[in-house]
């Protein structure tokens, strides 16, 4: 059976956790995000930000757990899984920082592909920065354009979720995939 893999995507604050959170809990299957993970353990390890300090390391270990996650929704026997963020924001992110990188990140781009792209829209409203989350309000407004860039760049044709409750807005996306 082949499987649909949904990627939800958003700059930071934009309320992916939430919308998975809830579709987990409406019985979907979901794979959460591990950004947060690789930080946390670098912090561990005594670096506060690898992100900021070693851009490429820590996106070479992002790319990594993303492409495990690619491979675990491949071997999954779920109709469908939602996973909050692709491998083409590795270099979303890159990009947003200026940061170069090998051939390998274009190459897991294009060898890793999802079915649907929902793309969730800044909303100054309820961003919220916290330890992990260390970008400005305007620096997420840079970070989505640079997201739907990625995802456009690499043949996708990222869907715009509406802002509104968490139950609406994952309303409207089942209604698209059920469409």
């Amino acid at each position: 059976m082949q499987n649909q893999k949904i990627v939800i995507t958003g700059g930071p604050g934009t309320g992916k956790s939430s919308i998975i959170n809830y579709l987990e809990s409406q019985g979907h299957f979901c794979l959460h995000e591990i950004s947060r993970q690789i930080t946390l353990e670098a912090q561990q390890q005594g670096i506060e930000q690898l992100f900021l300090e070693k851009p490429l390391l820590f996106s070479e270990k992002l790319l990594e757990a993303r492409i495990n996650q690619h491979y675990e929704a491949v071997q999954l026997s779920k109709e469908r899984i939602f996973i909050d963020r692709g491998i083409p924001d590795v270099v979303a992110y890159m990009d947003y920082f200026g940061t170069s990188y090998p051939e390998e990140f274009i190459i897991a781009c294009k060898n890793h592909t999802y079915d649907k792209i929902f793309l969730l829209p800044p909303w100054k409203e309820i961003y919220t920065s916290d330890n992990e989350r260390y970008e400005s309000y305007d620096q997420a407004l840079i970070i989505h354009e640079n997201l739907k860039n990625s995802y456009i760049t690499y043949g996708y044709k990222p869907i715009e979720v509406p802002k509104g409750t968490i139950a609406n807005r994952s309303s409207f996306i089942m209604n698209s995939l059920d469409g």
